[in-house]
């Protein structure tokens, strides 16, 4: 099998943006071509169809590549918990809780058998891979124990994309310096740079281009321009800290509350691709505001995160919010959070006993050793009947409405979710609900009928057809200002 791997002389550089538009290019080429990320850290995560785990960049390059996400694309996913320790994700099933001494300890020769393994059966269906670094390949205090950058590429023997983001400033001495830092074998397979994020005229960058072409020998393939509205994924959450509130002036405001912990927030990616919609994340020590909903998202640590919502404060507005007549959404540990209970008595969460939930919904949960992670395809009940559902489970936790307690089902499965009687305070633990574009419009049109707007067409497809809209554009744009031949076999 072939292979070209992306590495970036930082993290935000642009490496998963640039392999999703390399897969789309090369899908339109003709190339069966497959996304590969050895090992990702993300909270943000996608259920295959075989129930296994991976990075949602990955699930997002697959699509790019017009193939379904398995869970080779991504055989080790680290989830952070939070407290310097990471859940590990091991070809799609959670394995472990571990420090990070401890991962290198017992899950290094394991991770690797993984990898390559995952390469293997990869190879056999595919004619190229698209390798996704992480974070740099040239932190000398970790190359000896890193699966996911130049040690896949030396395996490969695959031709390297350096992508450095020029934006933040400093690109030539990143480049100069991560080279320098790599070993000759490892230089040697950097077949070209790409400057990513650039803003301002093309000429005025020449000079500085042709200084690095004869110093490094090495082509630049790519000036890629800064792209604003590309569509594309946050991995982590510290990109919510960089995100712009979408436009004002729409006719709604949601405001998402941005947990510490804060899990699958790529779930509100539909709701922000919504003209009429402003969403707004608000961190624990802000001001809630006068939104017209209040979404609580996944979180990773459940119960830490509650604790903070209670200790800053904002739970005490949330509760406020919602008994003047706001709408609140909670979905997986937002979900949990709602209800009246929440107890880890084996302290899978770090925090063994029973807790006060926000009180808004009649829920117990309990958290579990056993990890529920499946798709799901379902018919709805609210906030309009029979409408089809799609989308995937990933929790630890039992969620059971308390007895006499009268809620109704947001779903025909129990399990997946309740509603109160008056419409105001929903709860689910299916990610991906806002993906399904006549029941995201059903459910904003309620919103819109509570300040007399006019409702919206629920007739609309899937958000799945945007995003396919959107991979098309980035891979036209990436395409236009990069030049493969130096890197295609």
């Amino acid at each position: 099998m072939k292979a070209i791997m992306i590495v970036g002389t930082t993290s935000h550089a642009g490496k998963s943006l640039l392999t999703a538009a390399l897969c789309r290019i090369l899908s339109r080429r003709g190339w069966r071509v497959t996304p590969f990320k050895g090992q990702n850290m993300a909270l943000n995560a996608y259920v295959t169809s075989s129930g296994g785990e991976i990075g949602y960049a990955q699930a997002v390059q697959a699509w790019a590549a017009g193939v379904s996400p398995r869970i080779e694309m991504n055989p080790i996913l680290l989830k952070p918990q939070g407290d310097m320790t990471s859940q590990v994700i091991l070809k799609g099933r959670a394995v472990g809780k571990v420090s990070a001494a401890d991962y290198y300890e017992h899950y290094f020769e394991p991770g690797w058998q993984a990898i390559e393994e995952s390469l293997r059966r990869l190879g056999e269906e595919f004619d190229l891979v698209v390798c996704e670094g992480a974070g740099s390949p040239a932190e000398i205090n970790l190359k000896h124990r890193d699966l996911t950058n130049m040690r896949v590429a030396k395996h490969l023997n695959a031709s390297t994309i350096l992508v450095v983001d020029i934006d933040r400033g400093g690109a030539f001495a990143h480049i100069i310096g991560t080279l320098e830092l790599l070993d000759p074998d490892e230089r040697a397979l950097i077949r070209g740079i790409v400057i990513n994020k650039f803003r301002g005229q093309r000429s005025l960058l020449q000079s500085g281009i042709d200084w690095l072409q004869e110093r490094t020998g090495i082509p630049v393939i790519g000036v890629i321009p800064w792209m604003e509205d590309s569509g594309f994924p946050a991995e982590d959450s510290l990109d919510l800290f960089e995100r712009r509130t979408s436009q004002s002036n729409r006719d709604l405001t949601i405001a998402v509350v941005r947990l510490p912990r804060i899990s699958n927030f790529t779930d509100f990616d539909p709701l922000e691709s919504e003209s009429t919609v402003t969403v707004k994340y608000v961190g624990p020590k802000d001001s809630l505001g006068y939104p017209d909903a209040v979404i609580i998202p996944g979180s990773k640590a459940t119960i830490a995160d509650l604790l903070t919502l209670q200790k800053t404060g904002m739970a005490e507005e949330i509760q406020n919010y919602a008994a003047a007549g706001g709408t609140v959404l909670g979905v997986c540990g937002g979900f949990q959070m709602l209800g009246k209970i929440l107890a880890d008595p084996e302290g899978l969460e770090g925090h063994e006993g029973r807790y006060k939930g926000l009180g808004l919904l009649p829920l117990k949960t309990v958290i579990t050793g056993q990890k529920v992670a499946r798709q799901r395809l379902v018919s709805s009940n609210f906030p309009q009947t029979g409408l089809p559902v799609s989308g995937y489970e990933i929790h630890q936790g039992r969620t059971q409405v308390m007895e006499g307690e009268g809620v109704q089902l947001l779903f025909e499965d129990a399990n997946l979710g309740v509603v109160d009687k008056s419409l105001s305070v929903w709860g689910t633990y299916l990610h991906g609900l806002f993906d399904n574009g006549p029941w995201r419009r059903a459910w904003l049109n309620r919103l819109r009928q509570q300040r007399g707007l006019k409702s919206l067409p629920t007739g609309i497809s899937n958000y799945r057809e945007q995003r396919e809209a959107l991979l098309d554009a980035l891979a036209t744009q990436v395409e236009s200002h990069l030049d493969l031949g130096p890197i295609l076999p």
